[in-house]
């Protein structure tokens, strides 16, 4: 992944958003990691990734014979249950 500092990104934005296009860049200020830039693609393939995956626990989640109701635990918590 390239990297640039945030100075650099400034004064070159677009080429940074030429290379964001190809890959992540990466933008470093005082030296250190702050944010990278991509390609709207890459984003939203992220996001498809992170709502399947959300979408697979739940599932799990379902199906996992060890799941409690939250508000029936919560229920028998208040009425000295779990006690």
């Amino acid at each position: 992944m390239k990297a640039l500092t945030a100075n650099e990104a400034k004064t070159q934005f677009g080429n940074l958003l030429l290379n964001a296009q190809r890959e992540p860049v990466q933008i470093n200020k005082n030296g250190k990691p702050v944010a990278v830039m991509m390609s709207m693609d890459d984003y939203q393939d992220i996001e498809s990734l992170k709502l399947k995956l959300l979408q697979d626990r739940a599932e799990k989640a379902k199906v996992d014979l060890n799941a409690v109701d939250g508000t029936a635990f919560f229920q028998d918590l208040v009425a000295g249950k779990h006690d």
